[in-house]
């Protein structure tokens, strides 16, 4: 009798302790032990390149905040080569990282060393570019990438006086001459910011307020490989070549970003004989120091500022949370399918900066100095 009894009492424990286990599994509970586990783990941080000061800053505020937490960090560069990106990854993985954020190249490329991550349940934070064709990314964090369309669309139509201050139609303006120029096609975000400015600008080209003399109207025809801005210079030169030699004022060009429009005024300036006093309005992205000192010299018109600081403390919270078994805060579970699943995602607000306020929004906020812009 007393052994049955013990087996029993034995098996009542190992009942008891297994359905412990199974519930916490099924509710998703995190495991105690994870958060001690990743004290002081590393964490990969993949930036695309180092030829926009914007990724640099990225980079160095992602490291500089996941080392307070703690954690170690691995901080690379790929300098816009898919294979070294990839091989950096890899690396990452083999030095024992435990969590990924990644600022892709190519969206579509990273496919592999993701399967590799996953084997190793490391978790991956897509930053700021959506991560396509892969079940194995975890959680993404960027800015509400249609409405950055919208906005550059609305500030150009503002700059041409198509829209007054409060966003409201001014009838009687235009026809306007515009450009249409969009982002590399190989990352993601490029389309959701074609997409808002069109969709924005289209009663505006359907009406005929606005016309685009060179007939490139489609994104595939707009779009700047890379976001490099010697291809963007040259293509705008080429248009000005063939769509403005007879004396064809333009009015407008959309840009999506600063990078770009640098190059874009420099073909202004250049072949279309434009100086600071008659340039087309021209947009932007990312408040970059060169294009924030063009917008206050009267050149560039606008860019839309991302407070990349936001940005990186979104994603520092997702990877803490993750590497204590935590669940990260999203605010968006609908928008971002990977082309495999949707992409739980974590969306920020943008600005529009002119030369009325940048000093608000960027001085005063501390994201630059005066100095910086000066």
């Amino acid at each position: 009798m007393r052994i049955k009894k013990l087996v029993g009492t034995f098996a009542v424990v190992l009942a008891i302790t297994a359905g412990a286990t199974g519930c916490g599994s099924r509710s998703g509970a995190a495991n105690p032990s994870d958060g001690a586990d990743n004290a002081g783990a590393l964490v990969g941080i993949s930036m695309p390149t180092q030829t926009s000061e914007r990724w640099i800053a990225d980079g160095r505020n992602v490291s500089e905040s996941v080392t307070k937490l703690g954690y170690k960090t691995d901080l690379q560069y790929a300098n816009d080569d898919i294979p070294t990106q990839v091989a950096q990854i890899e690396n990452m993985l083999t030095k024992g990282a435990k969590a990924l954020i990644i600022a892709a190249i190519d969206g579509t490329t990273l496919t592999d060393v993701l399967a590799k991550a996953k084997e190793q349940n490391v978790k991956v934070i897509a930053y700021d570019r959506l991560i396509n064709g892969t079940p194995n990314v975890d959680f993404y964090t960027t800015f509400d990438n249609y409405t950055v369309g919208v906005q550059q669309a609305t500030s150009l139509l503002t700059g041409l006086g198509l829209l007054d201050a409060s966003g409201k139609k001014v009838d009687g303006k235009g026809p306007f001459n515009v450009e249409l120029f969009a982002g590399s096609p190989d990352d993601n975000n490029a389309n959701f910011f074609w997409t808002g400015a069109m969709d924005t600008l289209k009663p505006f080209l359907d009406a005929g307020t606005l016309k685009v003399p060179s007939g490139q109207t489609k994104f595939e025809q707009a779009a700047i490989l890379r976001w490099q801005a010697p291809v963007a210079q040259k293509r705008m030169e080429d248009i000005l070549t063939s769509a403005y030699s007879s004396g064809t004022k333009l009015n407008g060009v959309l840009s999506p970003y600063d990078g770009l429009s640098i190059g874009i005024i420099s073909a202004l300036t250049s072949t279309g004989g434009y100086d600071k006093g008659t340039l087309p309005i021209v947009t932007g992205q990312d408040a970059e120091k060169g294009s924030v000192k063009s917008i206050i010299a009267g050149e560039q018109y606008s860019t839309i500022f991302k407070d990349t600081r936001q940005l990186g403390g979104q994603a520092v919270k997702m990877v803490d949370a993750l590497l204590k078994g935590q669940e990260p805060e999203v605010n968006d579970t609908k928008t971002y399918n990977n082309k495999v699943k949707v992409v739980p995602a974590y969306l920020l607000k943008s600005v529009i900066i002119t030369k009325d306020n940048y000093q608000k929004e960027l001085i005063d906020s501390g994201y630059y100095s005066d100095a910086d812009v000066k």
